[in-house]
């Protein structure tokens, strides 16, 4: 008979991180620095490049490799892990809203101390602004979580001096209704509703072409004018994923 203290523990992380007398993650699993001459971190060369993507209002080229900084996005993942790669202890949003249709967070983040800042720990903070006029499609529903993170981006990347705009940051991507379906969803944030509702799709076998089709069928307004997930209104899309939620999953 196995004693407690004969038991395995299988609740073990595959991979521990620990930081160095640098402020710097350590270990055979931390990412590898890269720095500039002056010796401080490159954060820009930090970014992994599946988090960027081209800014179609700039350019119409599609491979990252031969565009600058200026022609580039970089997604809210990217941005999320560059934050955890440097270390903060606290995120705070202070969110107002000046009128129905505007929304303003203010977004202060504690990053931990480095070699960098001589091992003291630095404030930082941005602004970020939603309004109906600066967001799209079902962003005009949501304006409070995109001006938060609006404001988590610009942060971020602003303490961290890098140059590349958020995808966030932007109103749209997409305005050309030939755009494909694959090229207009691409770039939507793993935690959207349209992302949410893909999922949903992907686990039933569900096009894009069905939807539009049910759609017309219940008289839904602007049905024929979707061409991608992200023309669906936010309240819609949240429905349609409560839906589909309902419909077994395929085997």
């Amino acid at each position: 008979m196995n004693t407690d203290a004969q038991v395995q523990d299988v609740n073990v992380p595959s991979k521990i991180f620990t930081r160095n007398k640098f402020g710097l993650l350590s270990g055979p699993s931390a990412p590898v620095y890269i720095f500039n001459e002056d010796g401080t971190v490159n954060w820009r060369k930090m970014i992994n490049p599946k988090w960027l993507v081209p800014n179609k209002q700039k350019t119409k080229e599609t491979d990252i490799s031969k565009l600058e900084d200026k022609d580039l996005l970089i997604l809210l993942g990217g941005i999320k892990e560059l934050a955890q790669i440097r270390g903060f202890s606290r995120v705070n949003h202070v969110v107002t809203s000046p009128s129905s249709d505007c929304v303003v967070s203010v977004c202060s983040i504690k990053f931990i101390g480095n070699y960098e800042t001589e091992d003291m720990t630095v404030e930082f903070s941005a602004i970020g602004d939603a309004t109906v006029f600066n967001t799209t499609s079902f962003g005009k529903n949501f304006l409070g979580p995109i001006a938060e993170n609006r404001a988590f981006v610009r942060c971020v990347r602003n303490f961290l001096k890098i140059n590349i705009v958020g995808y966030e940051e932007v109103s749209s991507q997409s305005e050309d209704p030939q755009t494909s379906t694959i090229e207009a969803e691409k770039v939507v944030a793993p935690d959207s509703p349209v992302a949410m509702l893909q999922q949903e799709m992907d686990k039933r076998g569900v096009k894009l072409e069905h939807v539009v089709a049910r759609l017309k069928e219940e008289n839904f307004q602007d049905a024929d004018k979707i061409k991608c997930l992200s023309d669906i209104p936010g309240a819609k899309l949240f429905e349609l994923i409560a839906r589909l939620k309902k419909v077994p999953a395929k085997s």
